[in-house]
């Protein structure tokens, strides 16, 4: 059975923004895997609270996230 697990910060998706990434990630799987996978694949979308996650030993919150990213020329 196809799989996809999804983790976003919390809050930042609304109900039609979910269900666009279960669609879409379905619709993934039946190209790659033929027709017969619609009916068998699981898309989760998991909305891990802030603060609760990290990359490379730091901490992201979601106004980390948000930051623009600087100039690197600058």
């Amino acid at each position: 059975m196809p799989f996809a697990n999804f983790k976003v910060p919390a809050g930042t998706l609304d109900a039609k923004q979910k269900e666009e990434i279960v669609t879409r990630a379905t619709e993934l799987y039946v190209d790659i895997y033929g027709e017969r996978a619609r009916a068998n694949t699981m898309v989760l979308v998991e909305e891990v609270t802030d603060g609760g996650w990290g990359i490379g030993g730091n901490v992201l919150t979601l106004a980390m996230l948000q930051q623009t990213p600087e100039d690197p020329a600058n």
